[in-house]
């Protein structure tokens, strides 16, 4: 039985060899991946399903719903151990934009005692994130899709994502050297927090959300020196 990061490594291979190729079918299910893998108001539901395909994957004989040993039936685990001791690192060397925290410290997650159901109502936000979840639970164990189909389709989701938000940054550092005041330019550290920065708040993009980047980046070269002229728009 391979160990748990030997499972990730696998799947990871898997996802990249072809990374614009959905490896669920399900067209209900490929939206639910894609929903909780892309959604950056709350990223514990991608670290949930992350962590139960793991488990399932390790230890077949578990029932991927239910990542709480207090839930008896003898097919129950540990989700929390699984997500901190092995997803965590494997997600953090490979740069995947998830929460920095496990999923199961989360209040909608914390503290359960029961299978995770469609049904349930796990009163977190927003709550397409967390229907989406169970419901990829719910499938994955009625045998809709694989366990390591689940996990290789979420990991190419974060890579899509991860990719993406790397090509925003290299666009919007080439618009940020170009920010000079008089003599003054931006260093590469402050062009850098400025861009990172941009990408964290809501709805960044290249455009609009690029040109206030550099008007930050001008302030805070002024705030260096304040007797710093304003930028001729050309």
């Amino acid at each position: 039985m391979p160990t748990p990061r030997e499972i990730l490594d696998q799947a990871l291979r898997r996802a990249l060899e072809s990374p614009q190729t959905p490896l669920l079918t399900d067209g209900e299910s490929l939206s639910g991946a894609e929903l909780i893998s892309r959604n950056q108001q709350n990223r514990a539901g991608v670290r949930l399903v992350l962590s139960c395909a793991l488990a399932k994957i390790h230890r077949p004989d578990v029932d991927i719903r239910k990542p709480y040993t207090e839930i008896s039936g003898g097919n129950s685990f540990s989700g929390r151990t699984y997500d901190e001791q092995y997803l965590a690192p494997f997600l953090s060397e490979n740069s995947l934009p998830v929460n920095d925290t496990t999923a199961f410290l989360t209040p909608a997650l914390r503290n359960r005692n029961s299978t995770l159901t469609p049904e349930m109502n796990l009163v977190g936000r927003p709550p397409a994130v967390y229907q989406a979840a169970l419901d990829l639970l719910s499938a994955a164990h009625l045998g809709t899709f694989a366990a390591e189909d689940l996990l290789a389709e979420l990991l190419r989701w974060l890579i899509i994502v991860r990719d993406e938000k790397r090509q925003r940054l290299e666009l919007l550092l080439k618009g940020v050297q170009g920010v000079t005041v008089g003599a003054l330019s931006l260093s590469a550290e402050e062009m850098i927090t400025l861009v990172e920065q941009h990408l964290r708040s809501p709805n960044a993009s290249a455009g609009s959300g690029g040109c206030r980047c550099l008007r930050s980046g001008w302030s805070l070269a002024r705030g260096a020196n304040p007797a710093a002229p304003k930028p001729q728009r050309r």
